[in-house]
């Protein structure tokens, strides 16, 4: 990791270490993939104001999220199959950052269940739930997440219907994966991912593990996987799992002023402004285009987070300054995941830090809380 100097050397390692249908799919996005790219080209047009002769002696990075003290104001997004980009790649992330000092959030659909991870961290990390139609094992879910502490749940709500995304298909992309000819000959090409896989805790849906009463087989899982996506899920069914849950309550998936402000009254303490990392509607605008009018409608009600593009500290400067309290990343801790395990995670982590602290003071700023659209060129 010496000579990695940007969260897009560590994409290039991610690439080369890990086969093609999992790279892919922590990369690609859905359809014509146009709201992939405006999470990027949206939040590079946003230009700062250098300023200078300022005292920029005392940066400091450190905030609070959710009420609790972080080294930054960065979260691990939830990832789904993060266990094959590399062997316990839960457990790794996890660890990484909560080592760093900040949220981790682990994916309803991980590699590790939620017991692996709480077993092998050792403080509490945040839970993300896809709500499924079969509400038992939902509840069962959610009473795990308590039972392990987990100190915050995500609810993901932009999920009811799944983005086709074209590359997994044309990958034949499967947990564990399908078998041909050209995906032996490119794991043939990676032992050293392929023996971090098998030496890993599971190669299957960790979460979903002795819930099916006939089999466990990965064909009877996807089946069911794709069966539940739940059409019917509404706002009514956030009271249902706040009666269940105790604990703090993120809402992950808001991308429209009207769906804000009908999130403030649910109880929730944070919404995340995200369209999934541009893997479900496409077309649909970037997250840091519709972030400010989000802000302006509810960001006296409740906090804000922003996912959706960030691959620098200047890109969580960038959120910030539109009035973000905190960012999520996905892909750019799984790059780092896929070139490195949790080595790679902490060294996403540290890049992003490293370029936040130069941002602020070439904006002349000290502190997390100063800024805001002031350093925003126009």
């Amino acid at each position: 990791m010496k000579h990695i100097t940007c969260i897009d050397d560590l994409r290039t390692l991610h690439q080369r270490r890990v086969p093609k249908a999992f790279f892919d799919y922590c990369d690609r996005g859905s359809y014509a993939e146009e709201t992939l790219r405006a999470n990027r080209d949206d939040m590079q047009n946003i230009k700062f104001r250098q300023r200078i002769l300022v005292d920029v002696s005392r940066r400091d990075t450190s905030t609070t999220i959710l009420g609790e003290p972080s080294t930054m104001p960065l979260i691990l997004a939830p990832v789904g199959l993060l266990g094959m980009q590399h062997g316990d790649g839960e457990i790794h992330a996890c660890r990484a950052a909560q080592a760093a000092g900040i949220p981790f959030t682990q994916s309803t659909m991980s590699i590790c269940s939620i017991e692996d991870i709480a077993a092998n961290v050792e403080k509490p990390f945040w839970f993300q739930l896809y709500v499924m139609k079969d509400r038992g094992f939902i509840k069962a879910l959610i009473e795990r997440a308590i039972a392990a502490k987990c100190s915050a749940l995500v609810l993901t709500v932009d999920l009811q219907v799944i983005g086709q995304r074209h590359q997994d298909i044309k990958n034949g992309m499967t947990v564990p994966p399908e078998w041909s000819l050209s995906k032996l000959i490119d794991f043939a090409t990676k032992p050293a991912w392929v023996s971090g896989v098998l030496q890993g805790k599971r190669r299957t849906f960790g979460n979903l593990a002795g819930h099916l009463k006939v089999s466990d087989d990965i064909t009877s899982l996807s089946t069911w996987i794709n069966s539940q996506f739940d059409t019917s899920l509404n706002w009514s069914d956030i009271e249902w799992i706040r009666s269940i849950w105790p604990g703090k309550l993120v809402l992950k998936g808001i991308l429209d002023v009207e769906d804000a402000e009908l999130a403030a009254k649910t109880g929730a303490q944070a919404i995340v402004v995200s369209n999934h990392g541009g893997r479900q509607l496409d077309g649909a605008p970037s997250s840091i285009e519709v972030l400010p009018e989000i802000v302006d409608a509810i960001g006296d009600k409740m906090e804000i987070m922003f996912d959706g593009g960030i691959r620098s500290g200047q890109d969580v400067t960038r959120a910030l300054a539109l009035g973000a309290k905190s960012c999520m990343i996905g892909r750019a801790y799984a790059y780092g995941l896929g070139a490195g395990g949790q080595a790679g995670v902490a060294k996403a982590i540290e890049i992003i830090q490293k370029e936040l602290l130069t941002t602020m003071g070439l904006c002349g700023v000290n502190t997390v809380d100063e800024i805001d659209d002031h350093i925003i060129a126009v």
